[in-house]
């Protein structure tokens, strides 16, 4: 992983004050881009619900590393006997109600993720085929698949599928939702904000201020709220072109992040169903055209691979390099008419542009349609399939199996000896099939721009899984 401070230099249009939001309790604010659809993010996938919950409101009996490992959090240790994991809880850690937190709460957490989820991500708990609470510290869990396999889930019980929830709390999980963590939630605005309150008892001592995660559409609009004084950090800024507008006293810094911003195209659906015209695509795409003029060259080429570079499962290979003839001879005189339903997401609106004069070049007739992100696209592309192509950032951690391993997902990606790979762990063989195959084709891995005001610090700016943990910024 990197993490790459930018100095920058340009007159400031208004002066920066202090958080205006600030309350005698102290407060951070953090301006965000894409907002949650709800709360409840067992049902329904995207990564804004677990970014905003998971580390906040929800914790893991496993926490995950700047370096990727697996490391101790409400377990404070565990033994491995092959496939068998016994974990051994923290002592003193309660739910925000006030109820122990016991392994009987793990048991049915990872129960409920196996029975009841409706989020494609609940197939990282699969490969369980026992778990039973030995006492109130004591978790054992039989994982099937071999080591690999046991790797990859004892990774997965770091995110958000290894959120510890109580039957006590299933039924509020939209609106209140119950768990170990620092915060608890005060205040949902669908779209707006969610505004979280400190929890005075949490087992891991004082948390020291209150915090709002505020979503703004317009990245301009959120440089603006830094710069007088209404966020004190903005996170994941989406337009880097902006970094050079701003102050030399608002501290920058780039780190790597999970997000494929995917152009994807409807498997099942025609000319998306022929490999070729795929690999036509893959080829006629300049992703370093797009690393430059989208991100000003601050994300990373993955080679078209769909796994970020600081994953093990990255292979380094350049699978699609730029390459217009091959294209054209792949297409063999072909001039497909395709759609591409773009999220009114600045990133994408960006890519698509780009897309459009380079597809058109190798001879496809191109059409750009817009869509509100997230209700309509969610809607349209995700659960109706009503799409041939599509432009969107995937920022789950390690997210191959649920892309490309359920013919039923978006993608429509159907390969039976890639579902064979991936649920024996053979991930960079299932890589390379699907790259083979042209299921998907990811653009750039986007960086993660951080600003921070004056005295504020604290977060890494490094993504490793799918948390934002505001106890952890500093003001």
């Amino acid at each position: 992983m990197h993490v790459r401070t930018l100095t920058v230099a340009a007159a400031l249009a208004l002066p920066l004050a202090a958080c205006s939001t600030a309350d005698p309790r102290d407060s951070v604010v953090v301006a965000a881009s894409a907002a949650p659809a709800g709360l409840d993010f067992t049902t329904t996938g995207g990564a804004a619900a677990p970014q905003a919950l998971v580390g906040n409101v929800y914790e893991t009996l496993v926490r995950i590393d700047a370096s990727g490992t697996p490391v101790p959090h409400l377990a404070d240790s565990w033994d491995r006997d092959g496939g068998t994991f016994t974990f051994h809880l923290r002592d003193g850690v309660t739910f925000a109600n006030g109820t122990p937190f016991t392994a009987d709460d793990a048991a049915f957490s990872i129960r409920y993720v196996q029975d009841e989820w409706t989020n494609g991500l609940k197939s990282q708990m699969e490969p369980v085929t026992e778990v039973e609470a030995l006492d109130e510290r004591t978790l054992r869990v039989h994982v099937d698949g071999g080591a690999a396999a046991e790797d990859a889930w004892l990774w997965s019980m770091g995110t958000l599928t290894g959120a510890m929830m109580t039957p006590e709390g299933v039924d509020t999980l939209a609106t209140a939702p119950l768990g170990t963590g620092p915060y608890t939630v005060e205040r949902f605005d669908v779209g707006e904000a969610i505004e979280f309150r400190a929890r005075g008892d949490y087992w891991g001592g004082p948390v020291a201020h209150d915090a709002t995660i505020r979503y703004f559409d317009d990245p301009v609009s959120a440089v603006n709220a830094l710069r007088v004084g209404d966020a004190d950090v903005v996170w994941g800024m989406q337009a880097p072109q902006l970094i050079n507008t701003l102050s030399e006293d608002i501290r920058v810094e780039v780190g790597t992040t999970n997000s494929e911003v995917l152009l994807s195209m409807n498997n099942q659906r025609p000319p998306f169903d022929d490999p070729d015209v795929r690999r036509a695509v893959a080829y006629a795409v300049d992703r370093k055209a797009i690393n430059e003029v989208v991100y000003n060259g601050l994300a990373t080429d993955t080679g078209g691979a769909p796994v970020p570079p600081t994953d093990p499962w990255f292979t380094g290979r350049d699978y699609y390099p730029f390459d217009p003839d091959k294209a054209r001879e792949l297409l063999r005189g072909r001039t497909p008419d395709i759609t591409i339903t773009v999220p009114n997401r600045p990133y994408a609106q960006e890519a698509s542009e780009l897309l459009y004069s380079q597809l058109r070049d190798v001879g496809f007739r191109v059409r750009l349609d817009t869509v509100e992100f997230p209700a309509v696209w969610l809607n349209q592309v995700l659960k109706g399939h009503d799409y041939q192509s599509s432009i969107v950032a995937h920022v789950e951690p390690r997210d191959v199996p649920m892309l490309f391993g359920n013919p039923e997902y978006y993608l429509g990606y159907d390969n039976a000896v890639v579902r064979e790979q991936i649920a024996a762990g053979d991930m960079a063989g299932a890589i390379d099939h699907i790259m083979g195959d042209a299921a998907a084709l990811t653009l750039v891995n986007a960086p993660n721009i951080v600003l921070f005001a004056p005295g504020v610090g604290g977060l890494d700016p490094n993504v490793v899984t799918d948390s934002l943990r505001l106890s952890e910024v500093e003001k």
